[in-house]
This record gives structure tokens, C-alpha cells and sequence, in this order.
């Protein structure tokens, strides 16, 4: 595979440093030896005429919320259905 004509000097997302641009006719040629490096942990950015119009990036898994593990960190007060002071009620007609 050739090597990236350009790195990106662009706007970056956080805690990237640098990403390899690609051309469109090279993503399209080598995209199974990309898609390895993405699989790897890399970002590539894929260019047309220049301007970069698509990011490679690891697909992130869908992580199932563990749910319960504030239980008995917190407790709601005997009032917390009570009806709000009418000059708390007044500031949200403001």
C-alpha cells in the first residue's frame, strides 16, 4: 500500500494526534488493509480533491447499562411530592 500523500493538520477529535489521509481511489483499492488499522485502534480520514469528507474510526460496542449500582446512595425526602411555595411557582412564570 502507499503511503498517505497528507496528514490531516485539520480540526482533530480529542486526544488524536495525528490521522492518516487517504485519497478516495486508495481507500477504494486497499480498503480491507484500512479497515485492519481501523480495527487496530487508528483513525484515517479519506479525502476527495483535497478536502477530507469521511473519517474511519473503531466502531464502539454497545455496552448494556449496569443498572442498580446506586442503590441506597441516595434517599428522596418525605416532602418531595409536596406542591412548591407559590414565589418558587412565581419564578417559573417568568
Amino acid at each position: 500500500m502507499t503511503q498517505p500523500t497528507t496528514k490531516s493538520t485539520e480540526r482533530r477529535p480529542s486526544g488524536i494526534k495525528q490521522l492518516d489521509v487517504v485519497g478516495v481511489h486508495e481507500a477504494k483499492t486497499h480498503l480491507s488493509r484500512l479497515l485492519e488499522r481501523v480495527e487496530g485502534g487508528e483513525q484515517i480520514e479519506i479525502a476527495r480533491r483535497g478536502e477530507v469528507v469521511a473519517r474511519l474510526v473503531p466502531a464502539t460496542t454497545d455496552k448494556v447499562p449496569v443498572l442498580g449500582l446506586d442503590v441506597g446512595s441516595m434517599t428522596v425526602p418525605e416532602n418531595f411530592d409536596d406542591p412548591l411555595p407559590e414565589e418558587l411557582l412565581a419564578e417559573f412564570e417568568k
